[in-house]
């Protein structure tokens, strides 16, 4: 089952943080078809949020068809957004592991590592883009 959490400093609306969670969970095959996702009540419980929000992101998920309410029984995932990649993660989760001890180790803390890895992500996938774009101009 999906364990919620919010950041109330990311910027990023309760309701957002929610669905983002729970399409991570789906990618990374943390979620699959069938499993029940928390209850408003357990969520709310847990967050200390308001209902309404709960039901906003819910119901967004529900749009996008990942998820089905059922009236009485709770809401459940109707399709995962897991690809061929799923066998790589967990080489790739201990790698991840390994650097962020390392990190530690060198003396940064949480946002710094967070900052590291966000900006050199955001550059990787900036260059991978131009890269990619420059090869389609020369086909």
């Amino acid at each position: 089952m999906i364990d919620f959490h919010l950041d109330t400093r990311s910027g990023v609306s309760p309701y957002q943080q929610l669905v983002q969670q729970v399409r991570q969970a789906l990618r990374l095959g943390m979620l699959s078809k069938d499993d029940q996702l928390p209850t408003v009540k357990e969520v709310v419980s847990k967050l200390a949020i308001n209902p309404n929000t709960v039901l906003k992101a819910y119901r967004e998920l529900e749009h996008e068809g990942l998820v089905t309410a059922r009236p009485g029984v709770g809401t459940f995932v109707t399709r995962t957004l897991t690809d061929g990649s799923l066998a790589a993660h967990e080489p790739l989760r201990r790698e991840l592991q390994t650097w962020l001890a390392n990190a530690r180790r060198a003396g940064l803390d949480a946002d710094s590592i967070e900052a590291l890895f966000t900006t050199t992500f955001r550059s990787t996938l900036r260059t991978t883009a131009e890269a990619q774009k420059t090869e389609e101009v020369r086909k």
